[in-house]
């Protein structure tokens, strides 16, 4: 029987039924977390083989005395993953510790993660990426600004998300962003695309193939989500467009991903930019070798009738799956943000697409940064019919 240790399986929430499907496949499922077994779900609880309660997950040395222990006890560890960004560069040094084989390896990890160095992938992939400048002086970081014309983005280079990202418009916001950026954290500065993300999500196997494809459109910056604390909105696709498919599998390829679930984010442009092509095209964004956070897991299911939990673990335990996928259809997420002043009600938009909602919650508020604080997932077998969902749950009075 293999052994897969699954750091954090309780959080996101349904990060379980990643558990579930993997014990399903005969897979021995040992979990390391900081929740108290007590306060788990029954249904992970049921999926875990064995839980090892660490009192912090960010103390590194308590769970790696938690996964030698899990190893002295049940043998060979054949795979560790937690399948959040977060983690993924310990879970490559747990691997490199424990000689896990099954995946990313510390020596892997500044091309997977550090948003400079990716670049060089994509464009041995054939796919154009934004002219960059790692973030040194002022006199430096306003040349290149002043070389590229403005706006100009700046982030750090190995980030999570939006996080303290900058739009930067002027030489005085230039300034601004040198006062307030993190010390001692390299920041990447690039020029902006105008583009609306567009991702290749997909399930690979242990050759570089796609078990399972999809992706999904965010027109609306997550940058701007965040620092404006805006409403939030994202679909998955009814049918992956054939460009994304090409640049999504050309990456998978110069990236050598495998036996992965995976997040790939570009730009499709919405107008034509110098250097990077013309409207339509899709260029670079950057890699995320893990599935897209929050609950696009079970979005992608909505959308394509399909189950990506057991696809996953399909390709762990036998690296293929037979799992169908059904009707297409698009999936929509609407994430509210609190005080906005809503022209429909949450039961007004309960009574009027009850039929086509999936789920409709509160977001914890780890996630309500980038997601908002309200959310609303339904499914809708048009285009016309999602614009018109989200024009009704996101119209505010005085707009």
């Amino acid at each position: 029987m293999k052994n897969f240790i699954f750091i954090s399986p309780n959080f996101p929430t349904n990060y379980w039924l990643f558990c579930r499907e993997l014990k399903k496949n005969g897979i021995n499922v040992l979990g390391i977390g900081d929740q108290p077994y007590d306060e788990l779900s029954e249904g992970l609880k049921d999926s875990l083989a064995e839980y090892y309660k660490v009192s912090n997950l960010e103390n590194d040395d308590e769970v790696y005395r938690a996964v030698a222990f899990l190893t002295y006890k049940h043998g060979r560890i054949h795979w560790l993953e937690s399948n959040n960004e977060y983690w993924l560069e310990r879970d490559a040094r747990l691997r490199t510790d424990f000689n896990i084989t099954s995946g990313f390896q510390e020596k892997d990890i500044p091309r997977i993660k550090y948003k400079s160095q990716m670049k060089k992938y994509y464009q041995e992939a054939g796919i154009p990426t934004a002219r960059y400048h790692m973030v040194d002086t002022l006199e430096e970081c306003l040349d290149f600004a002043h070389k590229v014309g403005y706006p100009v983005v700046a982030k750090p280079d190995n980030g999570v998300g939006a996080s303290h990202t900058f739009r930067i418009s002027d030489d005085s916001q230039m300034e601004s962003f040198f006062a307030e950026k993190w010390p001692d954290t390299p920041y990447i500065m690039e020029e902006y695309i105008n583009g609306e993300v567009n991702s290749y999500d997909a399930i690979i196997d242990s050759q570089g193939n796609p078990l399972f494809e999809t992706g999904n459109v965010t027109p609306w910056s997550l940058m701007d989500v965040v620092n404006n604390a805006d409403n939030s909105i994202y679909y998955i696709l009814d049918q992956l467009p054939e460009d994304t498919k090409r640049a999504g599998r050309a990456t998978v390829k110069s990236f050598g991903v495998r036996s992965r679930f995976v997040h790939f984010e570009f730009f499709r442009l919405t107008q034509d930019q110098e250097g990077m092509g013309k409207k339509g095209d899709v260029v670079a964004l950057e890699v995320n070798m893990r599935p897209c956070g929050g609950f696009t897991p079970d979005m992608i299911n909505f959308a394509h009738d399909t189950n990506v939990y057991k696809i996953w673990a399909d390709m762990i335990a036998f690296d293929r799956s037979e799992e169908p996928v059904g009707e297409h259809k698009f999936c929509a997420f609407a994430g509210r943000r609190d005080g906005k002043d809503f022209v429909m009600s949450h039961e007004a938009v309960m009574e009027k697409y009850g039929a086509c909602m999936k789920m409709a919650e509160r977001l914890p508020d780890v996630l309500s940064g980038a997601m908002g604080n309200q959310m609303y997932i339904a499914t809708f077998p048009t285009r016309e019919e999602m614009d018109g969902f989200y024009r009704d749950v996101l119209e505010c009075r005085g707009n």
